[in-house]
């Protein structure tokens, strides 16, 4: 069973430093530079914003990952156009791989790159899932309320034919 945090959630996973976590660091810095031990007050107020600043920093780091793989992405999808007009089908293309260059045959290129298309835009949708609970977790902690809309899924081809329908009567 997860332990719940200052605010009634699941407590972050804690980053440490010299085998001590990150709030209790902030309360040990705090205690040096006061020259006495914090109050339970004080240190509930540090924990807090501990907690809060580890929620923050856990969105930033998700929302710099997506936007890293969407820059891949789209990389990508310019490599898949570049074969795509290339009209010699039959002859091997280049291929760079961090900083090396490999030969490969076109087809098996265009595969690849599509595989990892279709891998890197199921990677993106998990961490954009993840990012809504992450935000209003932060939300929560903050004392702010939930974004209206925020969890809306668009509709699939199924669900807007049948709407579509609907509508015509």
């Amino acid at each position: 069973m997860a332990k719940e945090g200052l605010v009634g959630l699941p407590e972050v996973p804690e980053r440490r430093v010299r085998g001590r976590s990150w709030g209790e660091v902030v309360v040990r810095v705090s205690e040096e530079v006061c020259g006495t031990m914090v109050s339970p007050e004080a240190d509930r107020v540090l924990r807090y914003l501990v907690e809060v600043e580890e929620l923050a920093e856990a969105v930033l780091s998700d929302k710099r990952q997506i936007v890293d793989l969407d820059t891949k992405r789209n990389q990508n999808r310019e490599g898949l156009r570049a074969l795509q007009k290339d009209p010699s089908v039959s002859e091997d293309v280049m291929v760079c791989f961090g900083n090396m260059f490999i030969k490969m045959p076109h087809l098996k290129t265009k595969e690849m790159i599509q595989k990892d298309q279709e891998h890197l835009d199921k990677e993106i949708e998990r961490l954009r899932s993840q990012l809504k609970v992450k935000v209003n977790r932060l939300l929560e902690a903050q004392g702010k309320p939930e974004l209206k809309g925020f969890n809306l899924n668009p509709l699939n081809q199924d669900e807007l034919k049948a709407l579509q329908v609907i509508l015509k009567g």
